[in-house]
């Protein structure tokens, strides 16, 4: 019985550890991106220019380092996301848990591998032209395409993200660990991103429209932003859960 006792207190300590750190985890992911894009990243990119778009970068080379060193630690942030989450709902559904957390390292994997790809074309356009038969202007071109289908080959992750977070979301339903209503809409925000994903490969013409990307990606940052916070200053309601499985 002591044991029992001491196992369940350690569960709990670990558990509620893990609700801050996903609280802050999503603040974390929505702002520390949509920062990074609005004031660094989005500044090298010209639209239908690939080779301005590479001018820009070489002439601006160590923010650009700055604005794809902090993807990359955005990458690292979404591992830590996935293991809080998984702490906090495994006992709801351990294989649930289990799955939308493998879809969270997948997501982590494929978006790290996203930032390699810019950071790899950098080092091309830094390479002496004379030890290749290129010219800049040849070498600047590809690479300005790269950078400028950014939005495009995040897709990718993105539809991990919107898979992975509608798992995280049900279990959230099904526990009550928040109110329902908050779980739900978490549901629906990730479905949308995950639509929104798949047209990018799809019909990129049709996602790359200002207004489709506002109505399919807006609900999930109004989401990780109200979830976040409420983790943070309100936790969760485990007598809720505990409840449930008494009944």
């Amino acid at each position: 019985m002591e044991t029992n006792r001491m196992s369940k207190n350690i569960s709990d300590k670990s558990q509620r550890l893990a609700v801050k750190v996903a609280g802050f985890m999503f603040l974390f992911a929505f702002i520390v991106p949509t920062i990074n894009w609005a004031l660094v990243l989005s500044k090298f990119n010209v639209a239908e220019n690939a080779i301005a778009t590479a001018n820009n970068i070489m002439a601006n080379e160590f923010l650009f380092r700055i604005g794809i060193s902090i993807e990359l630690f955005m990458s690292i942030g979404l591992i830590v996301l996935g293991l809080a989450l998984y702490i906090i709902l495994k006992e709801v559904n351990k294989s649930f848990a289990l799955l939308a957390l493998s879809l969270k390292l997948a997501e982590a994997t494929i978006m790290a591998v996203t930032v390699l790809v810019p950071f790899i074309a950098l080092q091309i356009l830094n390479t002496d032209t004379q030890l290749i038969p290129l010219t800049q202007e040849q070498l600047q071109f590809p690479i300005g395409i790269i950078f400028n289908s950014h939005t495009t080959i995040t897709a990718i992750p993105m539809i991990f993200l919107g898979l992975d977070m509608m798992l995280f979301s049900y279990l959230f339903f099904k526990s009550k660990y928040i109110p329902r209503v908050l779980a739900g809409f978490g549901i629906v925000s990730f479905a949308l991103i995950f639509i929104q994903s798949l047209m990018f490969i799809l019909a990129p013409e049709y996602a790359e429209k200002p207004m489709n990307q506002i109505i399919f990606w807006t609900p999930s940052g109004i989401f990780e932003i109200i979830i976040g916070i409420w983790l943070l200053v309100k936790g969760i309601n485990v007598q809720s859960r505990d409840n449930q499985e008494a009944s």
